[in-house]
């Protein structure tokens, strides 16, 4: 009990700074350091192995008050993500470039997103929640040579992500659009498409999407269950007489797995 009720302090402490760096955003990057380190020491967190078996204990207690702590630090650690990727693209485009832990441990998961499906320089790649600073993107057209959509719903994360992929991918076949899912006119072109962990309606676009695309579409879903949710939306069911998941790749010490589905 001793344990559990530390590790609830823990959390609620993080909460705290995460809310106060949130509030403190003035589209400057003045305060990010601060958030590069709490993010950090959050992703850290997530990842210790020994935190695993306390983290399965409260869940079984099945408390109000920690899934409502849960839920809110899960809400606020992806808009402080947001506002992470903001900063590091006005650094990047102020002639700073910084590589934190956490984007280190996000490149280091793209590098086996489709798992067997690979995506080829004839492949038409969607991502759902770009962000300012478009690393899949990048990574994707560079390395394969494929076209690559991103969308937000963040007005600002697609401006600087523009500019950050005119001043990194120059050349490459990269659109970022402020557009949403039923109103992307190459919708029916798209060969892999991938969601953000941290888009809260994934699964429901998901279902969406199911009308949309053509048979032969692959979706690799960014997810984070127990641990891991506290930083990433988990995984849930899916109808089954629309997508079948065809993989699971679980990466134990990553902050998210991806669950790849394909048309039932």
């Amino acid at each position: 009990m001793q344990a559990t009720a530390s590790v609830q302090l823990h959390l609620t402490d993080f909460l705290d700074k995460f809310n106060d760096l949130a509030a403190r955003y003035n589209h400057t990057t003045q305060h990010s350091l601060e958030l590069e380190q709490l993010i950090d020491q959050y992703s850290a967190y997530i990842t210790n192995k020994s935190n695993r078996d306390i983290w399965e204990q409260l869940e079984q207690q099945d408390s109000k008050a920690f899934n409502s702590l849960v839920e809110e630090l899960r809400q606020q650690s992806a808009r402080c993500v947001a506002i992470m990727e903001k900063y590091r693209a006005m650094k990047l485009l102020g002639g700073q470039v910084e590589l934190g832990d956490y984007f280190q441990n996000i490149e280091a998961c793209i590098e086996q997103e489709f798992g067997s499906f690979q995506v080829t320089s004839d492949s038409k790649v969607l991502l759902v929640g770009s962000g300012s600073f478009p690393m899949t993107p990048l990574l994707i057209a560079k390395r394969t040579g494929a076209e690559v959509v991103g969308i937000d719903i963040d007005e600002e994360a697609i401006d600087l992500g523009r500019q950050v992929v005119d001043r990194l991918g120059s050349g490459l076949n990269i659109r970022l659009e402020r557009l949403y899912v039923d109103q992307l006119e190459c919708i029916q072109d798209v060969t892999h498409i991938i969601f953000s962990s941290t888009v809260a309606i994934k699964y429901d676009l998901l279902d969406q999407l199911h009308s949309l695309t053509n048979e032969r579409v692959v979706v690799a879903m960014r997810y984070g269950d127990q641990l891991k949710s506290l930083f990433n939306y988990p995984m849930r069911e899916v109808d089954g007489s629309k997508w079948q998941l065809a993989n699971r790749i679980l990466r134990p010490d990553h902050i998210f797995d991806i669950a790849l589905y394909t048309k039932a």
